[in-house]
């Protein structure tokens, strides 16, 4: 990295967390297999939101802007003739909760970059990508341009499915048809089942699941993925630190 902050098109060093083009690019090249799931979501919301009375101008904006599909399509559920701002900011806020725990996630990769490098990756970031960020850093992959440049196809991928969606209308296929609404759920859990590499990593896993189950019966929204979350990540906590106490014993 230069002394005025940009970046160089490589890392300089492969032990130090950096932001290059090299890692903009290796994301961008890995993000291509979650394009195709995306665009899908956003063709799906362009059609509701076209049936909902928005303008394609309007809902390019809500997707540029929101860019949550979730949240999108819970708000569009309730769309009134006046839309009423402070119930539409809850919901989106409640479906967008996860993201908390993503950030916190990768806190100890972007935490040492500038807020001009960091803020960009954080506004690009997705489910997919975000797994895909992940799984990547666990692999000591330091070059945090791999977190912005697995966004940009997803994001742009969302804003080109949206236009076409609503351009289309009721003429487009749903997602359910084909199974579409799927490809998402199944590639994290692809990668869920990935990062599990020993006997350690299922319990936490299941119980993630169990209590993300229990959430989604009694209140579904993007709490469960947070409930979720923190369980697996207390129970792993707790087992670490067993292990560890067994160890010094």
């Amino acid at each position: 990295m230069t002394s005025d902050g940009r970046s160089e098109q490589r890392c300089e060093s492969p032990s130090r967390i950096c932001f290059s083009r090299a890692g903009i690019l290796a994301g961008f090249a890995a993000g291509q297999a979650l394009a195709a799931g995306v665009f899908t979501f956003g063709v799906a919301f362009g059609v509701l939101a076209a049936e909902a009375g928005l303008s394609s101008l309007e809902a390019t904006l809500m997707s540029g802007v929101i860019y949550s599909g979730s949240a999108q399509l819970a708000v569009l559920q309730d769309w009134p003739g006046e839309p009423l701002i402070l119930p539409a900011v809850v919901t989106i806020l409640m479906m967008n909760a996860r993201y908390l725990l993503y950030g916190a996630a990768l806190r100890p990769w972007l935490a040492p970059l500038p807020p001009h490098q960091t803020y960009p990756a954080l506004f690009f970031l997705g489910d997919g990508n975000w797994a895909l960020s992940m799984k990547r850093y666990g692999a000591n992959e330091l070059d945090a341009g791999y977190v912005l440049g697995s966004g940009l196809p997803m994001y742009a991928s969302w804003l080109v499915g949206t236009v076409l969606g609503h351009a289309a209308g009721s003429a487009i296929i749903t997602l359910e048809r084909f199974g579409l609404d799927f490809m998402l759920v199944a590639f994290s859990t692809a990668l869920a089942i990935d990062f599990c590499k020993a006997r350690a990593d299922i319990l936490p896993a299941v119980a993630a699941l169990a209590v993300a189950i229990l959430c989604n019966h009694v209140a579904p929204s993007g709490w469960t993925i947070v409930a979720a979350g923190l369980a697996g990540a207390n129970v792993a906590f707790f087992l670490r630190r067993d292990t560890s106490n067994e160890r010094q014993a």
